[in-house]
């Protein structure tokens, strides 16, 4: 019998409620047995299958996560294990290989560095430049309409040559996706829309099937 999914929110800070009951319901769209907890501790880290980590305040996350000893470590093994990750916001830039401030210059924050990329932190302004626009995201199938929610998001720079753009804004790169990492610079968790909460948990699902067949 097929085990239940577990889905992991870093509960470091930022929109972890949010993420976790649209994981909530993107399961149960999917018919699928399943639970949604908040982790923050690297033992926790070893009993999920898959990790959220939410939209929030990227240099907080970065010295919350230092602080917890081994997490930051864990989660970096786990996602080179291929465990995956979706990203959100600050998300996407603790995955980046490289962050940068268009004012403050290298952020030097301690980063996963997992995901090929380079980002720019608050591209598109600070928290009074917040907005929200359609997106076009051709992953999501027919209707790749996507309520894009952008709030002091980040921009994706460079990519790696394993790294496939899913979305762009004003010709600007926001959305990726890596082998078993989804990284998006928009919060998908507050567009009222659960499709790319819903593609994330069938890349779970694919990895845990793969792991019980080989196990």
């Amino acid at each position: 019998m097929r085990k239940k999914i577990t889905i992991g929110i870093l509960a470091m800070q930022g929109d972890i409620e949010e993420n976790k009951q649209v994981a909530k319901d993107a399961l149960q769209d999917l018919s699928l047995t399943g639970t949604v907890r908040s982790v923050k501790y690297a033992n926790e880290i070893e009993e999920i299958d898959g990790l959220i980590l939410p939209g929030g305040e990227s240099t907080v996350v970065s010295t919350l996560i230092a602080i917890h000893g081994d997490l930051l470590r864990v989660i970096k093994m786990r996602i080179e294990e291929e465990m995956p990750v979706l990203g959100t916001c600050a998300g996407m830039i603790m995955l980046a290989r490289r962050a940068y401030d268009r004012i403050l210059g290298e952020t030097k924050q301690q980063l996963l560095s997992t995901l090929d990329i380079v980002v720019e932190r608050n591209a598109f302004g600070r928290q009074e430049d917040s907005f929200e626009t359609r997106l076009h995201i051709p992953a999501l199938g027919r209707n790749s309409a996507f309520r894009g929610v952008f709030i002091r998001a980040p921009i994706v720079t460079e990519v790696g040559e394993a790294t496939d753009i899913i979305a762009k804004y004003d010709n600007k790169i926001v959305g990726v996706k890596q082998k078993n990492i989804l990284a998006t610079s928009f919060h998908p968790e507050l567009s009222g829309d659960n499709r790319i909460h819903k593609e994330f948990i069938r890349i779970i699902n694919d990895y845990k099937l793969k792991k019980e067949a080989v196990g």
